[in-house]
Parts: structure tokens; sequence; C-alpha cells
């Protein structure tokens, strides 16, 4: 289910927009200084395909023209590094997805990160840098470089659920406070996933086991976001996005 999750993460980073006949326009990070740099990162704990492609991954990505501009490609001087460390470029431009031959990929870089190494790692700062020789631009996250995950918040491990028995699990780090927090039940071998009622008090959310669950194998999955903390933001016009975590427990659900 974290798959499916993380998907939606990544693709607020493709908006694809209608431009100039499919035009598209090589473009100095000067140039691009007018736009929005839109943020995210996914740390999604898929415990079906846990190296599946863009889990683990920060993205910037340039807001595509919406004038009827000629879409924008990066330089080929274009650089750009994650807290030192270099990120994949993605120029750019004009793009068919979806059958749409008058469409803008955004222009965007990112970079996949170890879980867990993160893990061992104290909580930092993000600071991602692009440069050409034009411009500058930064973005400094506070606190953002960090491995989330939900800690199950009783005795024992979240293995064996009981039906009409309320569980709690904790967002770490306990100093951040993410948005509604979902919670989804999927039977293994089941069609459709079930959506189960949470009670959130503050990054702690609890749920109780509905009293027609099958007894069966589920995947339960947590899932929740939050903004950054923004503390630099030089060389486009604003920076925006978010952060998200989902995680999935195998467990066995009993009377």
């Amino acid at each position: 289910m974290g798959g499916i999750r993380v998907l939606g993460v990544v693709g607020t980073l493709l908006s694809l927009a209608g431009c100039s006949g499919g035009e598209t326009k090589v473009m100095s990070l000067a140039e691009l200084s007018d736009r929005t740099l839109t943020y995210a990162l996914a740390d999604v704990d898929d415990v079906l395909t846990p190296d599946a492609q863009g889990a683990h991954r920060f993205t910037v990505s340039y807001s595509v023209s919406k004038d009827g501009a000629p879409c924008s490609r990066f330089a080929d001087d274009v650089t750009a590094t994650f807290n030192g460390e270099p990120m994949t470029l993605v120029p750019g431009g004009a793009s068919d997805v979806g059958g749409r031959a008058d469409s803008c990929e955004n222009s965007r870089a990112f970079f996949n990160y170890d879980p867990a190494a993160w893990g061992r790692e104290p909580v930092g700062d993000i600071t991602v840098q692009l440069q050409d020789a034009t411009s500058t631009v930064r973005l400094v996250l506070q606190g953002a470089k960090a491995k989330r995950q939900f800690t199950y918040q009783g005795e024992g491990a979240a293995d064996r659920l009981r039906v009409g028995q309320t569980y709690a699990f904790l967002w770490e780090p306990a100093t951040e406070v993410p948005g509604p927090i979902e919670v989804v039940l999927f039977r293994e071998g089941g069609r459709a996933p079930t959506n189960l009622t949470a009670t959130q008090e503050g990054g702690k959310v609890s749920i109780t086991i509905p009293p027609n669950t099958p007894q069966a194998n589920h995947t339960l999955t947590l899932g929740g976001d939050l903004a950054g903390v923004v503390r630099e933001c030089t060389g486009v016009a604003s920076c925006d996005g978010g952060i998200f975590h989902s995680q999935d427990f195998l467990v066995s659900v009993v009377p």
C-alpha cells in the first residue's frame, strides 16, 4: 500500500501544463528565478517492495509556466547538490506524456537517500544548491534530514491485533506533528483496503479494530505528511513542499 502513496507524492512534482506548441527553451537559473521551487521528501517503508524506485527520495522541481511560454529545460552547465552530494538532474522540456504533445515536464533534480544510514545518523538540516554560470539557488530545510517512523505504543510487537481492541502508534521524530494520519488495513488476498477511523493527538494516533474485520493476515499501513521548515530560500520566487512518510506492518487479526 505504501508504494501507492509514494506515487502520489512524486506525482505532484511531475505536473504537466500546456505550453507553446510543444516548444522547448533552454533556460538559465537566472531566467527561472520567477518560478516556485517545490520540494518533496518521500519516506515510504513498503514491506512488500522495500526498494521501490522513489520510495526514499528527495526531489526539487521548478513550477511549469502556465502563460503559454515555451517549456523550460535546464542548461548543460546546471549542477545540483544535496548536502554536498550530487543530485540527478532531469532537464525537463516538452513532453508527450498522456498523449498531449503540447505539455511541459518540470525541470527537476532528485537524490535517493539510504534510509538505514539516516536512521543511524542524528537529525540535521537539508541543504540543496543548484548552480550555473548565471545564478545560485539555495534551499535549506531545518531538521528535515531524519528517518521517520511509526513506533508501536504497547508491549511486544504490533503483529497480533485483536478485534475490538485499541492500538496506538507514535510518529517520530516526536518534535514533529504530521497532518491527519491515515490508517489502512488490507487483507492478504483481498481486493480492497479498509480505511480505519483514527484518533490523533499530536503525533500519536489510535485505532480500534472493527468487529467485522476478517480473522486473517493483513497489512496495516499508516501514513502522514507535514510541511518542512524553510530556513533559506534564495534564487527563486518562493519555496514550497512537504514531507511524507508511510509504514507497513504485517499483522494477524485474531478474535
